[in-house]
């Protein structure tokens, strides 16, 4: 196992990942990044976690668009990205919760 230090908004996490997934991870944790600052407005500027929630409400909103779509004009690895960045949401929210 591997420890990465992402920062996403002003706040500064580390994660745990296998060996050899440390740049996949970075490269997640950019992704979340780039979102912050809507789910900053979309949360109200309220606390860490409820922009969380809403970067996660963002990116489902992405998958759910995506599944409508018809199925030749969706790659299925993009549907498979979209799937893993909301696990991969999940877990740091839970491992957040596990550390408060």
């Amino acid at each position: 196992m591997a420890d990465v230090t992402i920062t996403i908004g002003d706040r500064r996490h580390v994660v745990a990942c296998r060996a050899g997934e440390e740049d996949r991870l970075i490269k997640l944790g950019a992704l979340l990044d780039a979102r912050w600052s809507d789910a900053t407005r979309a949360s109200g500027g309220l606390s860490g976690e409820r922009t969380m929630l809403f970067i996660a409400l963002l990116l489902a909103d992405s998958l759910e668009e995506a599944e409508r779509r018809p199925a030749e004009q969706v790659e299925s690895h993009v549907l498979g990205r979209v799937a893993e960045l909301l696990e991969e949401l999940a877990d740091a929210l839970e491992n957040r919760s596990a550390n408060a």
